[in-house]
């Protein structure tokens, strides 16, 4: 939500209608408590501190090589090749989304439970095994239109996981006041139903975006050159500090214009309702006709994001089978230590993530929509930069946590804590906020009331945050190329030094554990949303 609005005290806010569905209660005036806000800014500084590394070498250059080397050809390719794909995909993506989850949630659609997993099953696999997969059978997918291809393909569920689960708990009674009204079925849609949708469209997109810039793996093998993958060649082959962090510090602007525009986009409306038997459940729409056209519709995209990548790495997993190629021993052991490492990111990622999006939802303020906005801004660097400022940082000030778990938790954390901050915000808004207050009327402390009446109310979100986190972890690749402890392999570093050698075979048991451990993730993840019912 918009500075602005938070610091609103009006009794009524409303997009257009005054209704009592939309009463918003004030914010809370009472002091920030001091070990929420610390905490908050604890995450705050361990966020900025790679920021602080990247300009502190960009600036480093002088203005006179900081102007050659922004200034050239060659970075407006890059800035080009960025935006198209951001101006492609992202559209896409909400489309898939938004179209798939109103068909899943809100219509008569035949089979609505075995779809709702299927959409989300793209989560399984990992965007840069899928680009494996395609152009191992299609080399000549490539380019703008292949990667706007496989990313729109993986990341649609990010848009998808946000609107299906407020769909679902949105109240039919808005849809008949408005029909009641004399509003027409589409016209209650979009006067009703689209803007509280907002929030979970646009944090939705935003992921899909910050995805985006900070994407390695998928357009390294489509061969489509991004701001990404320059400045993972100029820190690999150049190791220049200056021209690389340069080109961070461009990632960071565009992330900024992001967010600026997220915010507008995100809106005001509120979707908690408070009280037994006020909420109707929503009505389904009859497809009728369109019945076979929408399972047509679904089946494809199923079909395109996850039946024919898991076929085509089924295929080169029997022959590495058949061929002996599967080297056991590191298998697990990779597949070990990407389990460990995980665990550990999602607990620390979604403890991280709470303080901040605490104090937006009862202290909301603008330093604390500033705290929000710096998990974005972070997030938005890619992964090999995160790492290389990391590296610098604890050579310099902290060496004893230099080749250690810690320094890639930390990575990990700075990368996805925008997933558990967009999963804890969604929970926080569904939880009526006169439900806090009674229990603190009632002389039940601070955390005592969080701990009786918040977290039962947000626990699904949070594991839903959780469940990103890890998913996110298992597959991150460049980071993890960079921190990991010496002699640490995970599944994702080992693909990638297989495929990297197009070696499709010796890749196969890599990306096939990838997508067996995050099967039962997204299945949770399924389950997660049908306990908002």
């Amino acid at each position: 939500m918009p500075a602005s609005s938070d610091l609103s005290t009006d009794p009524i806010v409303g997009d257009g209608d005054r209704t009592a569905d939309t009463v918003v209660v004030p914010a809370r005036t009472g002091r920030t408590p001091r070990f929420v806000l610390l905490a908050a800014l604890l995450v705050a500084v361990l966020l900025v501190a790679p920021l602080v590394v990247i300009f502190g070498q960009a600036t480093a250059a002088g203005t006179a090589e900081a102007s050659r080397l922004l200034f050239r050809p060659r970075t407006a390719e890059l800035l080009r090749n960025t935006l198209l794909l951001l101006a492609l995909t992202v559209p896409v993506t909400v489309v898939l989304g938004c179209g798939a989850a109103w068909l899943v949630e809100r219509t008569t659609l035949p089979g609505a439970g075995v779809w709702r997993m299927l959409l989300l099953m793209p989560l399984a696999i990992p965007a840069f095994v899928s680009s494996y997969a395609w152009t191992s059978v299609l080399p000549s997918v490539q380019g703008l239109s292949g990667a706007v291809f496989v990313t729109a393909l993986a990341y649609f569920p990010f848009v998808f996981l946000p609107a299906a689960a407020l769909l679902r708990a949105l109240d039919q009674g808005h849809l008949d006041a408005a029909r009641s009204l004399g509003v027409s079925g589409a016209g209650a849609v979009v006067r009703v139903v689209v803007p509280q949708l907002r929030p979970a469209v646009a944090g939705g997109a935003l992921l899909v975006a910050l995805h985006l810039l900070a994407e390695f793996g998928v357009l390294q093998m489509m061969r489509y050159p991004t701001f990404t993958t320059a400045i993972l060649q100029q820190f690999a082959v150049g190791f220049s500090n200056a021209a690389g962090s340069l080109l961070a510090a461009v990632l960071v602007v565009l992330c900024l214009g992001l967010l600026a525009i997220e915010v507008p986009l995100r809106g005001r409306k509120r979707i908690a309702r408070l009280g037994p038997g006020v909420r109707q459940r929503p009505v389904s729409h009859r497809l009728g006709p369109w019945t076979v056209p929408a399972l047509g519709a679904l089946a494809a995209l199923v079909g395109l994001a996850v039946m024919v990548p898991a076929a085509i790495v089924l295929r080169w997993l029997e022959r590495a089978i058949a061929g002996s190629a599967v080297d056991l021993g590191s298998l697990l052991a990779a597949t070990g230590s990407t389990l460990g490492l995980a665990l550990l990111a999602g607990l620390a990622t979604t403890v991280a993530a709470l303080p901040a999006a605490w104090l937006l939802h009862r202290y909301p303020s603008r330093p604390a929509v500033m705290l929000e906005r710096v998990t974005y801004v972070a997030s938005a660097l890619p992964g090999v930069v995160i790492g290389l400022a990391l590296v610098t940082l604890a050579v310099q000030w902290a060496r004893p946590v230099y080749q250690t778990a810690a320094l890639a938790v930390a990575a990990y954390m700075i990368l996805f804590l925008p997933r558990a901050m967009v999963a804890w915000r969604s929970g926080l808004a569904a939880a009526p906020t006169e439900l806090i207050e009674a229990s603190r009327s009632l002389g039940v402390s601070g955390p005592g009331t969080f701990a009786r009446v918040v977290l039962p109310l947000v626990l699904p979100s949070a594991l839903t945050g959780f469940v990103l986190v890890f998913l996110a972890t298992v597959t991150e690749l460049t980071a993890t190329l960079l921190l990991a402890p010496t002699g640490t392999e995970t599944l994702a570093t080992a693909f990638w030094s297989a495929s990297d050698e197009l070696d499709y075979v010796a890749s196969a048991p890599y990306a096939a554990a990838m997508i067996a451990l995050s099967v039962p993730l997204t299945v949770l993840l399924r389950r997660q949303i049908m306990d908002q019912r």
